[in-house]
């Protein structure tokens, strides 16, 4: 049976800007809160495409069951 991941990700986001050929670039990690795990990226662009891949392969999430709405406010 294939690992799908859980519809629900939590991660602890650390982001850092250091020096490189004279110019500042942001650096990222996430730890996932599940588990612990910790992934690093030279690039904000690397993260995004680690987030973006990782909610692709989720597939579509069902909407919620509980009426508890998350309010971005």
């Amino acid at each position: 049976m294939a690992h799908r991941p859980s519809a629900y990700q939590a991660y602890l986001l650390r982001l850092w800007r250091v020096e490189h050929q004279s110019r500042c670039e942001w650096r990222a990690s996430l730890q996932s809160a599940h588990s612990s795990e910790r992934r690093a990226f030279a690039s904000l662009e690397q993260l995004v495409a680690f987030l973006r891949e990782t909610c692709q392969s989720e597939g579509p999430e069902p909407p919620p069951s509980s009426g508890n709405a998350v309010n971005d406010e």
